[in-house]
């Protein structure tokens, strides 16, 4: 009885991300996995440097105050699963203070695209602004800044395709429908199941995920050493036009 609880703990943890679905691809949920950071998408221009490019006065405005990492998550279209995620930067602290691209990679969202309405099970990433507290992973720490919790609990199980084995050895929690200070795999969920939960960004599969953003092995490792809590970290993701909205 011990080990079928185990069991069903794991596998509620590991639906809200990467795990496999359905294992015909199509062309919205499919791309390179692992393209180098130079050859990502350039994320939308600015004229304003004191702004986060491609977003909006409504996302602007609800990034917190303190925050001096933005990592902004671009979705190609509502539909799809590719996006581009960029690092930005705040410089200065005065009303003037401007973001700079630190770096930005292609990566891959929910493979039924995005929804400002998230719902266990369909496979949509959730749209909005979002806390980045807890890292972890089947791999040793590399260097995180953020709390680190190191735990073959988030192995992906040996039964799904073997491109989606490695999907959690470095994940950050995505602060949607859960507990800040928590490992990432902690099935706590305030807002209640329906409205899904384990929403991470996670190694890249090189297809869509069940809801997660997924980024490449270099990529995972640059974040887990440069989001820095003392620089109060948020991820703002969506497709672009709704950011721009």
């Amino acid at each position: 009885m011990i080990k079928t609880a185990a069991l069903a703990c794991l596998l509620t943890v590991l639906a809200g991300c990467g795990g496999p679905g359905p294992t015909k691809r199509n062309g919205t949920d499919t791309a390179t996995a692992g393209q180098p950071a130079s050859t990502a998408p350039t994320a939308p221009a600015t004229t304003d440097p004191t702004r986060i490019p491609g977003l909006g006065d409504r996302w602007q405005r609800r990034i917190p105050a303190d925050s001096r990492q933005v990592l902004a998550v671009y979705g190609e279209s509502r539909n799809s699963a590719r996006s581009t995620v960029a690092l930005y930067t705040k410089q200065g602290s005065t009303r003037e203070s401007t973001w700079d691209r630190t770096r930005a990679w292609p990566a891959h969202n929910g493979r039924k695209g995005w929804t400002p309405d998230h719902r266990e099970g369909d496979k949509r990433s959730p749209v909005g602004v979002f806390t980045l507290s807890d890292a972890g992973g089947v791999l040793p720490d590399p260097g995180a800044r953020l709390p680190y919790t190191r735990s073959a609990a988030f192995a992906a199980p040996r039964w799904w395709a073997k491109s989606y084995w490695h999907d959690f050895d470095y994940v950050i929690a995505i602060d949607y429908n859960r507990v800040k200070g928590t490992p990432p795999n902690d099935q706590t969920r305030p807002g209640g199941y329906a409205k899904g939960g384990g929403i991470w960004l996670h190694m890249d599969h090189g297809s869509g995920t069940s809801a997660c953003v997924s980024l490449s092995r270099p990529a995972m490792r640059y974040l887990l050493r440069t989001l820095d809590p003392d620089r109060h970290p948020v991820v703002v993701m969506g497709d672009r036009a709704d950011l721009k909205s």
